[in-house]
């Protein structure tokens, strides 16, 4: 360009290569976005997390309060817990109340009532989830849940319906086993 230094010039190209680039990534990052399964997988993983909280909050509000009610329990499980080395302000007539306490004071604690309700957490979502599906395979006639069995050969999961493995592309009818000589001396697969 006329007036303009080499310094100037070199500065002008790499702008506009850097947003030739720039529009270029954003392009590119629109292509896959934009894509169906993408979207399919993002909306998916929207509800699962929606779903979660709602089975959490039945665990937590509805079925552990009640569970509480029994007997040896004598208050919420993720307030269960046992002191495994007791802090620097520990004092033995009064104990920690609750884990936060005792963790504050810098005892070590094992948390088993928390493990417990997380463990329920998880039971009630993936039964929930198990169920959901079920009821949409009888409704939609599509096949969610598929039967798998292992490769003969490779020994990874295929489908029951599988006539070759997916994995290592043997046939699953044997049709690919060595011969051998019966007793009577006619070749026959070997299964």
């Amino acid at each position: 360009m006329r007036g303009l230094d080499d310094s100037t010039e070199i500065l002008i190209r790499v702008g506009q290569t850097a947003g030739e680039q720039v529009k270029h990534g954003w392009n590119a990052f629109l292509n896959f976005a934009a894509r169906d399964n993408v979207l399919e997988v993002a909306l998916g993983l929207i509800i699962a997390n929606a779903f979660t909280q709602v089975v959490t909050s039945f665990v937590s509000d509805i079925v552990l309060p009640v569970v509480s009610l029994l007997p040896f329990l004598n208050r919420n499980m993720d307030q269960k817990f046992a002191v495994l080395s007791k802090g620097p302000h520990y004092d033995p007539h009064k104990g920690y109340n609750t884990v936060g306490q005792a963790r504050d004071d810098g005892a070590l604690v094992l948390a088993w009532g928390g493990f417990i309700e997380n463990l329920l957490n998880f039971m009630g979502v993936s039964l929930t989830l198990f169920t959901v599906a079920h009821l949409y395979m009888l409704i939609s006639h599509n096949k969610i849940i598929k039967p798998t069995v292992r490769c003969r050969y490779c020994k990874k999961y295929i489908s029951v319906e599988a006539s070759r493995c997916m994995n290592c592309s043997s046939w699953q009818d044997g049709r690919e086993d060595p011969l051998k000589l019966d007793n009577d001396g006619d070749d026959e697969y070997e299964l």
